[in-house]
């Protein structure tokens, strides 16, 4: 499990970004744009909530891990797409994620 535990905090900090940045867009003026914002946050939420369970037990996560880093790298891009602060914190916290799923498998 300590080997896991700055993937554990990477999830972490990407669920409370994402769930914070779903929860903000729907207070954006434009909330009909950012429809695929919330969507992809909550369930980059979701996936990085499930691997974080996953990890805490000695049950094999490489796949869910793999899925995990393309979800996150997904809303990294979506994020990315639009200039609220929010968005733009979140996407940063989703490619850290990303980068720690991927140092699971060096």
């Amino acid at each position: 499990m300590m080997r896991n535990s700055e993937l554990l905090a990477s999830l972490s900090n990407c669920i409370n970004h994402c769930n914070y940045c779903a929860d903000a867009c729907l207070e954006e003026e434009n909330v009909k744009e950012m429809i695929d914002c919330i969507r992809t946050d909550r369930v980059c939420a979701s996936v990085c909530a499930a691997t974080a369970d996953v990890l805490a037990t000695n049950y094999p996560a490489e796949v869910l891990v793999g899925y995990c880093q393309e979800i996150c790298e997904r809303c990294a891009e979506e994020c990315k797409s639009h200039e609220a602060e929010h968005c733009q914190k979140c996407a940063r916290a989703c490619e850290e994620c990303a980068r720690a799923c991927e140092k699971f498998f060096a």
